[in-house]
């Protein structure tokens, strides 16, 4: 039979999971390009012949989303493979049209085919949409895994945004080797936090070494799901976070949806800042599409080294940047900050902006008055610093999940804002971790 040519639509992560699990060095298909999105400086590169395998000794051409069609049209296409995360169902039908109509057919990869099984126990936290509490609900059951006195490795969806082959298998357990690895400030957001907790912590291209080597050193492997994805490895305990203040998202938006209905169990977050008919929403959501899953509910509040610093104050609030873009949040703790502890203006930073920040805003126009911390590269990095330098502000408060200041130059007195994770009422993720792992 002739090989199915294949094009794989993504951007940096599930894409090139999906091609290793499925794809790589199986004669039944040619995958003949690579489509990037939503992350920059992707596009134009290939996926390396040292990762590729035996079929593609000159690598995997990778190119913008915008030439899909002329792509499809010119490179004989047969399946066009979806695999990038976070985004509406609208938009996945859209593009399922588009590419039906430029004449392939459109598929969506279920996790079974790419869900790897580890000889260690598996504990999954994923999420309906970016920042719904993902990360802070990881660092949670982290810390309650070592207190149950297990050996925690935690396994980070991918953010391979440097050398591919360099980053095949990566292990970060010091400040240092985040150094070493060139890590932009979106790698150091999710991997500072278990750095600080003495958890060490595995990321890259290659998941299936990844898993390999993180099961020597851990009694658990606990996956640190990245956007709305999908676990890489199979799950013990599949534990989804969703957000109330985006009440419905949990059912319209891809693979979030899928993640929902898949949990074992569902934390509500932000309790103590969602209206209850939003609470009572999702709750109604889970009772309709996944009844067996157990309801957590918890809160994320907020701390700060001087909250009274900002009363008065005129202030620039920079929040995580994928939750402001393709997370599409208006707001997050730095602006929750700002409100509750009486700051007198918030000043919109978009007259202030340049090079690849003024991009950011270009592209997602609906972010509002906050400045998002973007830093996918150095580049990027010093426009986010000169960015905030050019703001007119008395106070800048960060919402980040790391210190922006071992990144970038802050010329404004600075509050950084933390969150964690507050477990409310019966029962406990404890109680679970317990029954599950003993």
């Amino acid at each position: 039979m002739t090989a199915q040519r294949v094009l794989i639509m993504g951007a940096a992560g599930r894409d090139f999971h999906n091609f290793n699990t499925l794809f790589r060095d199986n004669d039944a298909y040619e995958v003949v390009a690579f489509t990037a999105t939503q992350i920059p400086n992707i596009e134009g590169r290939r996926y390396p012949a040292e990762l590729a395998g035996r079929l593609y000794p000159q690598g995997i051409a990778i190119h913008p989303e915008s030439e899909l069609v002329e792509l499809i049209r010119s490179l004989r296409v047969d399946q066009v493979i979806f695999a990038y995360s976070d985004v509406n169902n609208q938009y996945v039908m859209t593009k399922a049209a588009t590419a039906i109509a430029a004449g392939a057919d459109f598929r969506l990869i279920g996790p079974q085919q790419t869900m790897l099984p580890s000889s260690k126990p598996v504990v999954a936290v994923c999420a309906v949409r970016t920042g719904s509490g993902k990360s802070q609900t990881t660092r949670y059951v982290a810390d309650a895994l070592q207190k149950m006195g297990k050996r925690v490795v935690a396994v980070r969806h991918p953010m391979p945004y440097g050398d591919l082959v360099a980053q095949r298998v990566q292990r970060f357990a010091t400040y240092a080797d985040l150094d070493a690895h060139d890590c932009t400030i979106e790698e150091r957001e999710e991997y500072e936090p278990h750095i600080d907790r003495g958890i060490i912590v595995y990321a890259g291209v290659d998941y299936e070494a990844i898993l390999r080597q993180a099961e020597q050193e851990a009694d658990v492997v606990l996956w640190d799901g990245g956007n709305n994805d999908l676990p890489f490895y199979k799950p013990d305990l599949h534990i989804v976070v969703a957000d109330p203040h985006r009440a419905g998202h949990e059912l319209t938006y891809w693979p979030g949806a899928a993640n929902f209905r898949m949990a074992d169990v569902i934390v509500i977050n932000k309790v103590d800042t969602a209206d209850l008919a939003q609470v009572s929403a999702v709750r109604e959501s889970a009772a309709r599409v996944n009844p067996d899953a157990v309801i957590i509910e918890a809160a994320s509040p907020i701390f700060l080294p001087d909250a009274a610093a900002i009363r008065g104050k005129r202030v620039l609030v920079i929040e995580d940047g994928p939750t402001l873009t393709h997370g599409e949040m208006k707001y997050g703790a730095g602006i929750v900050a700002a409100r509750r502890f009486g700051a007198a203006e918030i000043i919109d930073p978009r007259p202030y902006t340049v090079g690849s920040i003024t991009e950011t805003f270009e592209k997602y126009p609906d972010i509002g008055p906050l400045l998002p911390a973007m830093g996918y590269g150095g580049q990027q990095i010093r426009d986010l610093e000169e960015t905030i330098r050019r703001v007119p502000c008395d106070l800048v408060i960060s919402a980040t999940p790391i210190d922006l200041t071992r990144v970038a130059t802050i010329y404004h007195p600075a509050q950084r804002v933390s969150y964690e994770l507050q477990v409310i009422g019966q029962p406990t993720l404890e109680d679970v971790l317990r029954q599950k792992l003993g």
